[in-house]
């Protein structure tokens, strides 16, 4: 194969080495902004150019051959290197400068984020954050955001997901309204109890719970919701009124566990679907990410990681 035949196969390489990360067709095509006949007609053209098959397709999934594992394989090392090299490039001519309009929770903000970024804005005075504050999921594209800050499991496919650190769920309540109510000893006592919900699809009317250590040994419990909010600090302030038990994320409620206010109900198991288990930085995909926000991503993941590996140890559990 020469050179100019090379050549012209670069976008059919690079489709393929996205087809690996992607996993499917219409994966593939949503990242790289073409059809999924564009994307099958580059394959097959590659395909027929190296004389091997590539792609061993089935109705369920599509999984690369050894040979186009090792091809793909081979052209994201080198799309690495090449994208490793543009950036500091562009790191050359970039100033540490410009506005970051960045989308987060209200409560993860106030509690996580804005205590930490007195030092961020001190290091960086060109760099200008314009904070909105929401618990209602906004379209970054639409609403004209650069980041979002998600507490979520599973991130948007067609985004750039940072992960800044892991979280956990925590049940908790007042010790006052235990010695009222009595501690519930396994999750099905949690259907005799008055609940404190941040609505979630189905979330008012039962919780699914998940043993820590027995992964897989899960039940599902109706519950009981005395209250509601779409908002973890209402919800904690809701409990340490002594009004029930309240399913929140570690942030929340590590002071209040610290202090006795609020005390951990059934810690060797978890709430499942209401909560997601990380804290993501996201942004709509683009090629080049400027340089400000790469910064500013690279502070929150080492500040938040040393806060919650402080607080996680400090745990009693």
């Amino acid at each position: 194969m020469d050179d100019k035949t090379i050549n012209t196969l670069w976008p059919h390489i690079h489709c393929l080495m996205v087809l690996h990360q992607q996993g499917s067709y219409t994966r593939t095509a949503q990242y790289l902004g073409l059809s999924k006949a564009a994307i099958s007609q580059r394959i097959s053209e590659l395909e027929k150019q190296i004389g091997l098959p590539l792609v061993l397709r089935t109705t369920r999934s599509v999984q690369l051959s050894d040979a186009g594992k090792r091809l793909a394989e081979q052209a994201q090392a080198s799309f690495n290197e090449l994208r490793h090299g543009v950036a500091r490039l562009q790191d050359l001519v970039e100033q540490a400068a410009g506005l970051i309009r960045l989308t987060l929770p209200v409560a993860l903000a106030r509690q996580q984020i804005v205590p930490r970024l007195g030092p961020f804005l001190q290091r960086y005075p060109d760099i200008h954050i314009e904070l909105h504050l929401s618990d209602q999921l906004l379209t970054l594209e639409h609403e004209g955001f650069d980041l979002a800050i998600r507490h979520t499991s599973v991130p948007p496919e067609n985004y750039i997901a940072w992960s800044l650190c892991t979280t956990q769920t925590r049940l908790v309540a007042s010790p006052t309204y235990l010695q009222q109510h009595g501690a519930p000893a396994d999750p099905a006592e949690l259907s005799t109890h008055r609940c404190l919900c941040y609505p979630r699809p189905k979330g008012l009317n039962s919780w699914t719970m998940e043993h820590r250590t027995e992964l897989g040994q899960s039940v599902t419990i109706p519950i009981h919701s005395s209250f509601s909010a779409n908002n973890s600090e209402v919800l904690r302030d809701i409990a340490l009124q002594h009004q029930g038990i309240a399913v929140l994320p570690d942030f929340s409620v590590q002071d209040c566990i610290k202090q006795g206010s609020l005390v951990e109900v059934l810690p060797q198991w978890r709430n499942l679907g209401i909560f997601g288990d990380q804290i993501y930085a996201l942004r709509p995909y683009s090629p080049h990410v400027p340089q400000a926000i790469r910064l500013f991503v690279d502070y929150l993941r080492t500040a938040l990681a040393l806060g919650f590996e402080k607080n996680n140890a400090a745990s009693v559990h």
